[in-house]
């Protein structure tokens, strides 16, 4: 039998040479971008420094306390650190302050089945037992 038709060949070699170039410039560009839009996912209004997009808020509050004077307002540096609490860098006393200032539901009260009976309303059609 033969290796395939000229068809096949043309194909595999197609791919082969794809590969080979890596990717289109199109994906180039893409991934430019991507990329310069995640370093500069967090900028100091102050010093323009960047943060990669994964740096957690109490990074960018010791930025804002060991590079800018002390007193310095940590939003003016990142608005994302408007609510943050150096404190409580997780926010659980937050949540659980939060928690704690919600409403308490009142438990219903129970009625008996008595009540139910005494105000006219009957159990229920009751299945007859069958023997065999």
């Amino acid at each position: 039998m033969g290796k395939g038709s000229n068809v096949q060949k043309a194909q595999a070699a197609r791919e082969r040479n794809q590969k080979k170039e890596g990717k289109s410039a199109a994906e180039r560009a893409a991934a430019r971008d991507k990329h310069q839009k995640d370093s500069a996912a967090y900028m100091c209004l102050m010093c323009r420094q960047t943060f990669m997009v994964n740096a957690k808020l109490p990074v960018l509050y010791l930025h804002v306390t060991s590079k800018h004077e002390p007193g310095t307002d940590p939003a003016k540096c990142f608005p994302e650190l408007k609510d943050f609490d150096p404190n409580d860098p997780k926010g659980t006393k937050k949540a659980a302050s939060a928690k704690s200032s919600a409403p308490k539901k009142s438990k219903k009260k129970e009625e008996d089945l008595s009540d139910l009976l005494d105000a006219g309303l009957s159990m229920g059609k009751t299945k007859k037992k069958s023997f065999k």
